[in-house]
């Protein structure tokens, strides 16, 4: 090969890896819990019918439980007639590497059975938290124990749905949430699982968000919701740094959002959201209203713009700093969950199963392709539906309704 030819050679693959890459999705709404990948290379329209189907796996018991995907492996919970297991698939072929079993008491209740929570990969552990409060520690290449605690050992109580949260892994700490009398939030040793700190100036009672890591003026923190609260407390001891009174109603389920100081929420019920300003040691009220009444698909912000659907308008794009609506859509899609890659939102209704691309705009709903899953779960409760939100990661998609797992090639 000549020089002009291994130039031109060099610059092809170039041209090929800026255009086009591949991103891990190791826990709950991804690496920075924002709920937005960086990769690119994604089909921008969908053929009839949908993208291809890879694979389709379904022996992962029943459950709402995420993904978190790294590498070849596909992490995730189900539960079984007797057991919940943390699972590890191909993310190749759906074919099962290893499952853990984390406990011999499984979650009970009348919208579904079985876990809650995504996993959390940290390097050489995952980490997964059922929905009785059963937290492990697990080698995530062989899926050896390494530790479990619970919940009710730090004072928690289960809440009415079950545990839903998907811990934190943020250095040497697993941050998760009890709530209770003893503290809300409680930072264990990620090797040992032994209790560095409880948050005994917050003890709310345990609700259904998960909690976000930041860095404001200096010092990081974690903030996380209740239904009274919203609160930052101090990644090195746990101690309150601010809080701002929240009057949430019956579950408080989205995951908080923060930009520059600012920190968003929002929540179903006929509530609403707010966003608000944090000080060196207060959070003060930017605005609260009702435009984005999201109960449990989540809230994603793209720019200035954050998406999601809101209880009575339907999907529903708002400003993220003034808190104005700037467009809602109906009639498109039912009530769902979103997820958001290379500048599309991919979009799927919990009562039919329909999935839909649309591009990430503040000008209207443009939509890019659709198709329904198929097949859908047998075992699914009557009071349930398809909430396990859509993962997308390394080319591809996977969605879940309870024991059915499917993964379809997005890649261009």
């Amino acid at each position: 090969m000549n020089r002009l030819s291994r130039i031109l050679t060099i610059l092809i693959c170039l041209l090929s890896v800026s255009h086009s890459w591949s991103e891990d999705w190791p826990g709950w709404r991804g690496a920075d819990r924002t709920d937005i990948s960086t990769e690119k290379g994604l089909m921008r329209e969908w053929p009839e019918g949908g993208p291809k189907q890879a694979w389709l796996s379904t022996k992962c018991g029943v459950g709402y439980s995420g993904f978190a995907v790294v590498g070849n492996h596909v992490y995730t919970m189900g539960a079984y007639a007797n057991d919940v297991r943390l699972i590890c698939l191909s993310a190749e072929n759906g074919e099962a590497k290893w499952k853990t079993i984390m406990t011999e008491s499984v979650l009970e209740n009348g919208w579904g059975d079985g876990p809650r929570g995504t996993p959390t990969v940290d390097g050489d552990h995952v980490y997964a938290l059922a929905g009785e409060g059963t937290l492990v520690c697990c080698n995530a290449a062989s899926g050896e124990l390494v530790w479990k605690t619970n919940m009710k050992d730090f004072g928690g109580r289960v809440p009415n749905w079950g545990y839903t949260e998907s811990v934190l892994v943020d250095g040497d700490q697993v941050i998760c949430t009890p709530g209770g009398d003893s503290g809300t939030l409680l930072a264990l040793n990620k090797l040992t699982g032994e209790k560095i700190w409880q948050s005994s100036e917050f003890r709310d009672r345990a609700d259904y968000s998960s909690p976000i890591v930041i860095e404001h003026n200096g010092v990081r923190q974690y903030i996380q919701l209740t239904q009274q609260t919203l609160a930052g407390v101090s990644a090195k001891d746990g101690s309150v740094l601010w809080s701002y009174p929240w009057a949430g109603r019956t579950a408080v389920i989205p995951t908080p959002i923060y930009r520059d100081g600012k920190v968003y929420i929002a929540c179903g019920y006929g509530v609403g959201c707010a966003l608000v300003q944090l000080t060196k040691d207060s959070a003060e009220e930017v605005y609260e209203n009702k435009v984005m009444k999201n109960h449990h698909g989540g809230v994603i912000l793209v720019g200035d713009h954050l998406y999601g659907y809101s209880d009575g308008p339907g999907w529903t794009c708002q400003n993220f700093e003034t808190g104005e609506e700037v467009w809602a859509e109906k009639n498109a899609l039912g009530k769902g969950a979103i997820a958001c890659a290379d500048g599309q939102f991919y979009c799927i209704s919990e009562r039919n199963g329909e999935v839909v691309l649309i591009d990430v705009s503040p000008e209207g709903w443009q939509e890019k392709g659709r198709f329904q899953l198929n097949p859908q779960s047998e075992f699914r409760s009557p009071r349930g539906a398809i909430w396990t939100h859509p993962t997308i990661a390394n080319g591809k998609l996977f969605l879940r309704d309870q024991e059915i797992i499917y993964c379809y090639d997005i890649r261009k």
